[in-house]
């Protein structure tokens, strides 16, 4: 199917419309039945939902990750000014060499040893947060845990002050508009709403970024602007762009993580009751969370020159919309695969990308989302959903609930 063809069925569907806020994946089986590589004029894009194909275009360097140029015109053709130029494009907008550079410096602070050994901080911030609530029988898990958790980790990785954390979240919540799917399709409001909070956390993490140069601690910040690779230290554009990266990449999606996958799990009794008996599922249970229902429900990529997926044939310019969540439901890879299941075996799901921008935090995300369940099986041994009905935020792309009523 090409784009010159006519696309009445895909043209009518909204795809990041309130329907799919509440629930994509059957829309999702739908287009990867059909069509898994599939024009859609409203995106003026490619969108391809089949695991196979979304894993070999991640991995695909003819792929670029560089998508500001084609988001700056689909802003201008709409009249919107664009905010997107060089200063503040990170890893995440970069090929290589320089995302391989960028990536090198980061990576040190994501090693399986430097993560292990924040298990126990990231317990007592656990434990913290669930002793304040009042013991009442219920809580709102995502205001009590979910949201701060994440933040509190990533804030205290980096070395920023606790007082700053809730102005940090406001922030890091209005940049995320950012990553809600279709930048194209954004209102000149929402820019202007980014553009403003990324300037404040810029201006103010560019102050602690002066301290830590002048006195070094032993945060992620410090190490950042005394890091070398191949002679060259960061700028401080670059700098800035990763701090920003890291502080919303890394509270957002783990946020969601906790909020998706506990309530998938309490929506399944059986697989519930599983985790709750056997601590050893634990590890299984987070990486199903992570495939059932993904954080992160797509990327997108621009075609460096023509070429093929499958028998459709991309070219130099488009842009390919490469659709996680539904990748990880894909019959072809994954045996029942709308079915959660806390022992799935060969779980080789895509929920943190693969290839060269595989996440960077997917180690921490992991571990959070394992004490967070290990220490609600040990103080809620009778936890279940409340009554209310979950509602999830407007962010078609980091996919996530605003409330998440349990009680015991």
């Amino acid at each position: 199917m090409t784009p010159d063809e006519p696309q009445t069925r895909s043209a009518a569907h909204p795809f990041f419309g309130a329907e799919m806020l509440a629930n994509p994946y059957p829309f999702y089986h739908r287009l990867r039945s059909n069509s898994p590589v599939l024009w859609m004029p409203p995106l003026d894009a490619w969108v391809i939902t089949s695991y196979e194909f979304v894993s070999r275009a991640l991995r695909n360097p003819l792929f670029s990750s560089d998508r500001f140029p084609r988001a700056r015109q689909r802003m201008q053709a709409r009249g919107l000014t664009s905010p997107l130029n060089d200063r503040v494009r990170s890893m995440i907008h970069t090929d290589a060499p320089d995302h391989t550079r960028l990536r090198s410096l980061v990576n040190r602070a994501f090693t399986p040893q430097v993560v292990a050994a924040m298990e126990q901080d990231i317990q007592s911030v656990v434990d913290d947060l669930l002793d304040t609530i009042p013991d009442r029988g219920e809580m709102d898990l995502i205001e009590s845990l979910a949201y701060p958790l994440p933040l509190t980790v990533i804030a205290g990785l980096l070395g920023l002050p606790p007082k700053d954390r809730e102005q940090l979240k406001r922030w890091s919540d209005e940049i995320s508009l950012f990553l809600s799917g279709d930048v194209g399709a954004l209102t000149q409001e929402s820019w202007d709403l980014i553009v403003k909070a990324r300037g404040e956390l810029a201006d103010y993490l560019l102050r602690i970024l002066n301290e830590r140069r002048a006195k070094p601690g032993h945060d992620l910040l410090s190490a950042l602007t005394q890091a070398e690779e191949n002679g060259g230290r960061l700028t401080d554009d670059e700098l800035l762009s990763t701090a920003i990266l890291l502080l919303v990449a890394g509270n957002e999606t783990t946020t969601n993580l906790i909020g998706n996958g506990m309530l998938a799990l309490l929506r399944h009794p059986d697989e519930h009751q599983r985790v709750w008996h056997d601590a050893s599922l634990i590890a299984g249970a987070v990486e199903e969370m992570l495939r059932f229902d993904s954080p992160v429900q797509l990327t997108n990529r621009l075609a460096k020159s023509d070429l093929e997926i499958g028998d459709v044939k991309i070219k130099q310019g488009q842009v390919v919309y490469l659709i996680l969540g539904a990748a990880n439901r894909d019959p072809a890879q994954f045996d029942e695969p709308d079915k959660f299941d806390v022992t799935r075996t060969n779980n080789k799901h895509l929920a943190f990308g693969a290839g060269a921008h595989f996440c960077v935090g997917a180690p921490l995300a992991r571990l959070e989302g394992q004490v967070v369940l290990r220490t609600l099986r040990r103080r809620y041994p009778k936890l279940r959903l409340g009554t209310e009905p979950p509602v999830y935020r407007e962010n078609f792309n980091l996919r996530g609930l605003k409330a998440l009523k349990l009680e015991w």
